[in-house]
């Protein structure tokens, strides 16, 4: 769930939170949803780790009034075909290669999100309500619940600002282990992970502070320039970091010509490196994008780590976006 949807947000270095408005709201800011007209469907593809793991997203979104919207999404990030050679060897010793089996490991994540607008002039609001379900083959399984909240201002001089406060309440995981399976593990290496491990998983709020701005040039051309705070409230290695809460910076620019073509990049995810000999380096991680926009359908693509600033490898994301009013015209 922190790896993020859309290539064109991720362009941008996901710093999108305060101006976000489309099908994809409901990731970055569900307040951003009633920026939506029309029903809308999102697609993205994208492979990590040399195509190894598989992420995968869809969405959809529609207006239900002149003041309220809502939104479906489904993520699955997995790794497939991953050789069980568990059985690989019999009681007797033996060594049978066509005892090897394939399994994958995935997550999922199914988000239900509502947004609406508030009785103050410029500020709505926008409530996801996720449900998280892992899978290990036939090892081990989870079921988790989560909830998120977002807002979003946009004041008369058009600065738009948003706030994203993930898994509000603390999103809990439940997983059950598989014994007889698990079991299989452990013996295969005697005297070492004989103890199941913990069943219960946890993830801690976190919060999202952004603010954009677009400016038209002479009418055919324009520039969205963006800003985010990314919160922790733990002390990690971000670049600002201490016991309350720590903070990690991201930028980005949207540049657009006639609302047809666009060209983004941006930087974050700046980070206190330590090395081996205790010296410390600051990484941080560039990305860039594209996007061509006709008639109701965006396509956006995404190339990020550039130059290798960061121990993140290069990640080529595409994603489809499309206004389903286009079919009705």
């Amino acid at each position: 769930m922190s790896i993020g949807v859309d290539a064109a947000a991720l362009g941008m270095s996901n710093a999108v939170t305060g101006h976000t408005g489309d099908v994809n709201s409901g990731y970055w800011n569900p307040a951003g949803l009633l920026k939506v007209k029309d029903k809308q469907l999102a697609l993205m593809h994208a492979s990590y780790f040399a195509n190894i793991a598989q992420y995968d997203y869809a969405a959809f979104a529609m207006p239900l009034d002149n003041r309220s919207a809502l939104g479906l999404s489904v993520i699955r990030f997995g790794v497939d075909d991953i050789l069980n050679t568990t059985q690989l060897i019999d009681n007797q010793g033996n060594i049978d290669y066509n005892r090897i089996s394939l399994f994958s490991t995935a997550d999922y994540a199914f988000t239900i999100s509502y947004a609406r607008d508030m009785p103050l002039d410029g500020f709505s609001y926008g409530v996801n309500a996720k449900v998280i379900r892992r899978t290990i083959g036939k090892f081990a399984n989870s079921w988790g619940f989560g909830f998120d909240l977002g807002f979003q201002y946009v004041n008369k001089d058009d600065w738009m600002f948003g706030l994203m406060l993930r898994d509000i309440t603390t999103t809990y995981n439940t997983w059950a282990i598989d014994e007889d399976a698990y079991r299989d593990i452990s013996n295969a290496i005697p005297g070492q992970n004989q103890e199941l491990p913990a069943t219960t998983e946890i993830t801690l709020p976190k919060a999202q502070l952004g603010m954009s701005k677009k400016f038209m040039i002479h009418n055919d051309y324009s520039i969205l320039a963006a800003a985010n705070l990314n919160m922790q409230f733990a002390q990690t290695n971000d670049i600002v970091s201490t016991e309350a809460v720590s903070i990690d910076p991201a930028i980005g620019f949207e540049f657009g010509y006639i609302d047809l073509v666009y060209l983004r990049g941006g930087v974050g995810n700046f980070q206190n490196v330590q090395a081996l000999d205790n010296s410390q380096s600051l990484s941080f991680q560039p990305n860039i994008g594209l996007g061509f926009k006709y008639r109701g359908i965006a396509v956006d693509y995404a190339l990020t780590d550039i130059g290798d600033q960061s121990a993140a490898l290069y990640s080529n994301i595409f994603s489809l976006k499309v206004d389903l009013g286009i079919f009705r015209r």
